[in-house]
């Protein structure tokens, strides 16, 4: 099973997703760099302020006259206090101490240059030829604290970038792809009677090729439809004028002759032939059917349509057809042409199958609901369903074609709605009964 992907949010979903690893690998790239350049800053400043104590503790030291071990340095006032000093002897003896200073933190012995605890980076440097020491010690708490302050900071606006740039991708996605989705309405929402070219303004140069194709493709549809359309008109018209000359002559033939014999073969000969026209019709009613041309490019009322049918059957038939019609128009795009051939092949069967003493119901509901409905025997399920196949009889003794169902099932399919049969008709323990729902619209084709 394929599921079918939307080009639109697949270039959404993908280049978003791009666009917020992008900001984030920023981000982390700009922390790690941060990183490293604070580590120095905050080494330098180490340097720095081993350098500038150390000849002050040295003075202070040397100017001592009485007491010569360890001082605390006095803070001017309460503070926290981020860096912290030992000023010891080579042999580790502690002579003076800043007033926050813990002494387990530093080493035994004092050391110079740079060196690092679990808690602490600590910078040594030493003077009076290596007599006396000075190490300087920051907590490295303080310096992840102030660099995860630093890496919230960048991180921070991403937080109103990120959104922002994905609705500025989401936009440009949409307007890059509105003609392509017009180019598919366009198609999607035309029904099968319109043919006429698809046409599109500043369409991606990526999918002009695709219009090109689909232009071609209906105008080839087009041309074949019309060719179709002609050589049906044409057939309908070369057959149609042989046999009615042939009718005429054979009838002509019967009453000039006195034999008999003749007359009773020329009997035969004329319903063989009028079968033959009655063929021939339904055949070229079915290749119409089956060309393509059920629906119209415009809306048209079907009432008086169905109207002018009956009425032609009411002169053959009177009092067999009972009406039942809407009081308001039932506007469909099924051609006039196609509905009036549905039309007319249902009335047929109901007719010629039905029981000739009972009425043959025809209804139309403002829905578009079309049935025909006539008494007589029930048709076995199985027979009921291949009477939709051509050449195909409920009654083998019954005159007929035996393609007027395989028309109307033609039209139906080729409009985009159902033919469905029923026996016993509903409502009724006998008799047939056909349905079909005329009313097509451009969302249904």
């Amino acid at each position: 099973m394929t599921t079918k992907t939307s080009l639109q949010k697949t270039l959404g979903t993908w280049l978003t997703l791009g666009v917020t690893l992008l900001w984030l690998l920023g981000v982390i790239a700009s922390g790690v760099i941060a990183r490293h350049e604070m580590n120095e800053v905050f080494d330098s400043a180490l340097e720095e302020t081993a350098q500038r104590i150390l000849p002050l503790a040295v003075t202070d030291i040397l100017n001592r006259e009485n007491e010569t071990g360890n001082q605390r340095a006095l803070a001017l006032r309460e503070h926290d206090e981020y860096l912290t000093y030992l000023v010891r002897d080579a042999s580790g003896k502690l002579l003076l101490q800043s007033h926050d200073a813990d002494p387990r933190i530093f080493g035994a012995k004092p050391q110079q240059g740079f060196s690092e605890t679990s808690t602490h980076r600590i910078y040594g440097e030493g003077a009076i030829s290596d007599t006396l020491y000075i190490e300087v010690a920051e907590p490295l708490a303080h310096r992840n604290e102030a660099i995860l302050d630093t890496s919230l900071a960048l991180l921070t606006p991403l937080i109103l970038l990120i959104p922002i740039s994905l609705i500025g991708v989401w936009w440009v996605i949409k307007r890059s792809l509105r003609q392509v989705v017009l180019l598919q309405q366009s198609i999607e929402t035309r029904g099968g009677s319109d043919l006429s070219p698809v046409v599109v303004d500043r369409l991606p140069k990526e999918f002009e090729p695709t219009m090109v194709s689909v232009n071609r493709l209906l105008e080839r549809l087009r041309r074949a439809l019309e060719a179709e359309r002609s050589f049906t008109a044409n057939s309908a018209h070369e057959l149609r004028t042989p046999l009615a000359t042939a009718l005429a002559k054979l009838q002509r033939l019967k009453t000039e002759t006195r034999d008999a014999g003749v007359k009773a073969r020329a009997g035969e000969i004329e319903q063989s032939l009028r079968t033959l026209s009655r063929l021939s019709e339904k055949l070229l009613e079915l290749a119409k059917a089956e060309g393509g041309s059920a629906l119209s490019e415009h809306y048209n009322d079907l009432v008086p349509i169905l109207k002018i049918i009956a009425s032609d059957y009411e002169r053959n038939a009177p009092g067999r057809l009972r009406l039942n019609l809407p009081e308001d128009s039932v506007m469909s795009l099924l051609d006039p042409d196609a509905f009036a051939i549905l039309l007319r092949n249902l009335i047929e069967n109901a007719l010629r199958h039905g029981a000739a003493d009972k009425a043959v119901n025809i209804s139309l509901t403002g829905e578009g609901t079309l049935r025909v409905a006539n008494a007589g025997e029930v048709v076995p399920p199985e027979k009921l369903a291949l009477l939709r196949n051509r050449f195909v009889r409920s009654d083998s003794k019954t005159l007929g074609s035996g393609i007027g169902l395989a028309i109307v099932d033609a039209i139906a399919s080729g409009a985009g709605t159902v033919l469905t049969l029923r026996s016993p008709a509903s409502g009724r323990s006998d008799g047939f009964e056909a349905e079909v729902n005329v009313v097509v619209v451009h969302t249904d084709v």
